[in-house]
């Protein structure tokens, strides 16, 4: 055969058209892959769907190495859409470590607590792609001379609402009189609440953010980057804190 049949040959196969060619004969083809034995490794899943021969026949024999191709083939897909689902895993993870770091910079980047609650309020809602994003304090020392723009709670509302000694919660669906959310608690389906404490001898609060999207948070959650958020928080808001003299 020359170049151009060989080419011909292999592309006839390649798209599974034998059928529709009437120049070809079973015994081409059997030609064909006898002079070329490696035209499937680049093809392996054309390989995969060809149906290999049965050992035996006949109703009451069981061919065994039929059986365990086809099972092999069903591993085969089934680890294929396991290292799909990790890919795709980790591509949002990615994504979603990319958004945490440009809020982490909007945050750091501010020159006094105003424009951190600002920050907090506009800035972050756009880069974590949430609904609503707001820091709240409890009453307590050296909180008067921050409190513009920043919710109010009652003391004991941090531990009702994350639970006592956690600094996390998820909540897969928020029901919130306000207390959280202000304003925006008619839009927030599902929460995620982090502890933030306003120094060692301050008041501590909460940062939050809510969708509108039922289970856009879930307690099946990973929890890290919402922590490290809240760290910068926090420490924006101890950096820029006025003295009092």
């Amino acid at each position: 055969m020359n170049q151009d049949n060989d080419q011909r040959f292999g592309a006839v196969l390649a798209r599974g058209v034998l059928a529709s060619d009437p120049d070809l004969s079973d015994e081409r083809v059997e030609e064909y892959l006898r002079d070329h034995p490696d035209f499937f490794m680049p093809r392996a899943d054309l390989l995969q769907a060809m149906t290999p021969p049965a050992r035996w026949s006949g109703s009451t024999v069981v061919d065994m190495q039929r059986y365990m191709v086809e099972s092999l083939r069903g591993e085969i897909a089934g680890l294929r859409d396991c290292a799909n689902e990790v890919i795709e895993t980790s591509r949002a993870n990615l994504a979603t470590q990319a958004r945490t770091h440009a809020a982490v910079l909007a945050l750091v980047a501010a020159p006094d607590i105003d424009t951190v609650v600002r920050a907090v309020a506009d800035d972050l809602p756009i880069l974590l792609d949430v609904d609503v994003a707001l820091l709240s304090i409890e009453p307590g020392p050296g909180v008067e001379p921050m409190i513009g723009g920043i919710g109010r709670l009652r003391t004991g509302d941090v531990d009702r609402f994350l639970g006592v000694g956690r600094d996390v919660s998820l909540y897969r669906e928020m029901v919130d009189d306000g207390t959280v959310f202000g304003e925006g608690a008619g839009l927030v389906r599902s929460a995620a609440l982090t502890r933030v404490r306003c120094g060692d001898d301050g008041p501590v609060g909460i940062l939050a953010f809510g969708s509108r999207r039922d289970g856009a948070f879930h307690p099946g959650q990973g929890t890290e980057l919402l922590r490290f958020l809240s760290r910068v928080v926090e420490a924006c808001l101890c950096r820029l804190q006025p003295t009092t003299t």
